[in-house]
């Protein structure tokens, strides 16, 4: 039996659900009639809540990333090592506990859509400035600077996907090399 939810209660159910599918599959193998399935609602009702499969695969990518900006926002009355050790730790934490939700925003693909290389392409963005406006009390910030940091979040993305499938580390020693990784790229000692 279908449970009647309001319109906002129901477009979550169908991202949550459609999060948890496209966290463990392909986007390509994951048909929008399983979604559907799983929800008890008509594929109809889903187009109508997402127009396409991509918007709403882009709306989960979306959704993550915002989760996981909003998270890890900086606290400015810490020192600026404090400041990274405490956000990283906030990402690591987000990690463990929303495997799925980070594994869409650093594995996602949808194809070949723009609208889904955008979103992450604007996460990235918006953790880059943070890192540099910190960074900035510690160094001058140049070019090389800015691509290091670019450079180390693709890092930091990809070291913690490998340890959300075999976690042979502590999440500690995860944050540590991350640290000491980024402190290098950028020539600074803590």
């Amino acid at each position: 039996m279908r449970t009647r939810l309001s319109t906002q209660q129901r477009r979550e159910q169908l991202l949550g659900i459609g999060a948890g599918l496209f966290a463990k599959r392909p986007y390509d193998e994951v048909p929008i009639e399983e979604v559907a399935e799983i929800a008890q609602v008509s594929r109809g009702l889903l187009y109508h809540y997402f127009p396409t499969k991509k918007d709403f695969f882009a709306e989960i990518v979306r959704g993550q990333r915002d989760q996981l900006l909003e998270m890890s926002a900086p606290d400015p009355a810490l020192p600026v090592v404090e400041q990274l050790r405490a956000g990283l730790d906030v990402y690591l934490e987000f990690a463990r506990t929303h495997p799925d939700g980070y594994r869409i925003v650093h594995r996602a693909t949808g194809g070949d859509d723009d609208a889904i290389r955008e979103i992450r392409e604007a996460g990235m963005a918006a953790n880059a400035e943070r890192i540099l406006t910190a960074l900035g009390a510690l160094t001058t910030v140049t070019e090389t600077t800015r691509v290091a940091v670019r450079g180390w979040l693709t890092f930091v993305a990809t070291v913690i996907l490998g340890w959300l499938d075999q976690p042979t580390i502590t999440q500690d020693e995860l944050r540590d090399l991350c640290a000491r990784t980024l402190f290098a790229a950028v020539g600074v000692t803590p």
